[in-house]
């Protein structure tokens, strides 16, 4: 099985630059995606053979998350069930026979971390809906983490300790994850590979000079260690200031 996640950073946007020859291509069996930036209505994407699934955000042209599959699931779900946290399109879970499949837009901790107090709730409160799910069946969670975990994840570590998505705060949040019993896939496979990065910030040709942050992921629980095939990041498909993350499994 092949998946795919992309923050596409506005999904209307990213059609003009190419996203249909890029899904079309790749042919994933599970293609998620984050910030589409749209409400209902806003965009008609003909995905033969795929179902789809929308998670706007209450404010427009903000956040939002999207699944398209070709299997259909058993059951979806927005959101995950706390009222302060279902403002801004950022979770859908599909269930299948087997796994659930967990697509996220982890919230952005801001400038001058203005937001970490809301994102150290979101993040206890989303760390325990997975364990949840984990206890019924074996969780893919996919997306945009917003969160650097380790200095081999970013071009510049030293200069960003105190700014958001490298904060002591979050990068313990994103420890906390990976020892409840799941897996970084990328790292699995690539432990020590630096230079790999998946967000380029636009300015001062940042992404020509690779200075990039690997805040896009594929985590898995822990039971699918030996279904694992290979995780990669695609750096050369340009249309977001994100590239495409995907993993291949066995399930």
């Amino acid at each position: 099985m092949k998946l795919v996640s992309w923050n596409v950073n506005g999904l209307r946007a990213c059609v003009k630059k190419g996203f249909l020859d890029y899904f079309n291509e790749v042919d994933a069996d599970i293609f998620s995606v984050q910030e589409i930036k749209l409400q209902e209505g806003q965009i008609d994407l003909e995905l033969k053979g795929y179902h789809q699934y929308w998670n706007y955000a209450v404010k427009k042209g903000y956040s939002g998350t999207a699944i398209f599959t070709k299997k259909e699931p058993l059951n979806v779900k927005y959101g995950i069930g706390i009222e302060k946290h279902e403002q801004e399109g950022r979770l859908i879970t599909l269930e299948f026979e087997d796994f659930y499949l967990v697509n996220v837009y982890t919230p952005n901790s801001q400038r001058g971390l203005a937001r970490i107090d809301y994102r150290m709730e979101w993040e206890n409160d989303f760390r325990n809906y997975l364990k949840g799910l984990d206890e019924n069946k074996p969780v893919i969670l996919c997306g945009d983490l917003n969160v650097a975990h380790n200095e081999i994840d970013l071009k510049n570590p030293k200069n960003n300790k105190k700014n958001a998505g490298f904060s002591d705060e979050e990068r313990g949040k994103m420890t906390e994850l990976l020892d409840s019993n799941f897996i970084d896939t990328f790292r699995y496979f690539y432990p020590d590979k630096e230079g790999a990065y998946s967000w380029w910030s636009y300015m001062r040709k940042a992404r020509e000079r690779n200075s990039g942050w690997r805040i896009d992921y594929f985590i898995v629980s822990e039971i699918l260690r030996d279904s694992l095939v290979d995780s990669q990041i695609h750096s050369e498909v340009m249309g977001s200031d994100h590239c495409p993350v995907s993993l291949e499994i066995n399930i």
